[in-house]
């Protein structure tokens, strides 16, 4: 196993490529969820519980990394799982010179629709003049956007309220008609009513989805928030079982499902939270504000889920791939004659230290006290 940190744009990178005797390698990449250089001695833990056994037996050598964890491995240990799970995923496909998506049953659709992240809240003239631009060149109709205009805490929080909802309503005057926007709170709201009160104050310009607006780990509260919203609820990113999902699933705490491909140790999980959606009746719609290799697992699961909605798609150029997946109309168009992941990953870009260190900033309240990341 060889492990590379890297960036994308202004965020760090793991890169994993997993060997095999056969001359035959796979690559993944694990989220980044702070301490990346942690990743590195766990993941060399892991390779000496995979050596020797079969790559292509990847449920076997997967449950087998999860199950010798004992207790839930959490964050760090998923994400180091996930690249795992995805190079031998890899590996299997090019063993058999097919596309990592006719593993999984070929595919469900042609083409897979994305939606661009903004990731800020731009004046409402240059939301018009990002979306016509992004629309021109790669045929994108929906977007995501903050819906914050300012510091959540040093005002009132109906000002805020009501900031955010003249604010997405001067972006629909503004911006094209034909063109969705969804909204992503960033976890930022601590009370549900609060949320309620910014979710439903969106609600008449017709938002895609509100995203996240509360922390995840009351489910109840999230069943309370979508029984009270009257705009489709998503959420997922920061969940990591399968088991955590159904919680959410049976407590009718959501409209849109968003696991990260990265985050819950990777397609062989992803596949089970996809599945359990499904028998909720409720689509798929993968968080993945990554680079080109995480985009091309993405594309891959999207390609063979059947309750797959859209995949969040963020643009950055990176030295050690040269051929991503770029939108054409709005998709990301599959590459069947491509095996594997379908990507090309350049080992002599990467072989330059290109790696950037990122923390989140921890907003402060005026009373002195810690809001949320």
């Amino acid at each position: 196993m060889k492990a590379y940190l890297q960036r994308v744009g202004d965020r760090p990178r793991v890169l994993v490529r997993v060997d095999t005797d056969e001359g035959v390698s796979g690559w993944g990449e694990a989220y980044n969820h702070g301490p990346d250089r942690a990743l590195l001695p766990l993941l060399e833990h892991l390779l000496g519980q995979m050596a020797g056994e079969d790559p292509r037996r990847v449920e076997f050598v997967t449950q087998k990394l999860l199950r010798l964890a004992r207790f839930p491995p959490g964050a760090l240990g998923l994400a180091a799982i996930a690249a795992i799970d995805h190079a031998l995923w890899e590996i299997t496909a090019l063993s058999l010179n097919v596309p990592v998506y006719a593993l999984l049953g070929g595919r469900t659709r042609d083409r897979v629709p994305v939606y661009c992240g903004v990731y800020s809240a731009p004046d409402p003239v240059a939301a018009r003049d990002i979306t016509a631009e992004l629309h021109e060149r790669y045929g994108l109709t929906a977007f995501k956007l903050s819906p914050y205009r300012g510091d959540l805490h040093n005002r009132r929080w109906g000002l805020v309220v009501k900031e955010s909802a003249d604010y997405f309503a001067a972006v629909r005057e503004a911006a094209d008609p034909r063109w969705d926007f969804a909204f992503d709170a960033h976890a930022k709201i601590f009370e549900p009513y609060k949320a309620i009160q910014l979710g439903n104050a969106l609600a008449p310009w017709q938002p895609m989805f509100f995203e996240e607006p509360i922390r995840p780990e009351y489910v109840p509260a999230w069943a309370h928030l979508r029984a009270a919203l009257t705009v489709p609820l998503a959420t997922g990113e920061s969940l990591y079982t399968p088991n955590e999902f159904l919680a959410l699933l049976g407590s009718g705490g959501v409209d849109i499902l968003q696991p990260d491909i990265a985050v819950v140790g990777g397609l062989s999980q992803m596949r089970r939270i996809a599945t359990l959606a499904e028998t909720h009746f409720v689509p798929v719609a993968p968080h993945n504000p990554m680079g080109p290799l995480a985009t091309a697992h993405n594309v891959h699961f999207a390609a063979a889920c059947s309750n797959f909605a859209y995949l969040e798609y963020k643009f950055d150029d990176v030295t050690w791939c040269p051929d991503p997946y770029l939108p054409v109309d709005g998709h990301l168009e599959l590459r069947p004659d491509r095996p594997g992941w379908g990507v090309t990953i350049d080992e002599a870009a990467l072989a330059t230290d290109d790696y950037v260190h990122w923390e989140r900033s921890l907003p402060v309240r005026p009373d002195g006290s810690l809001a949320f990341a």
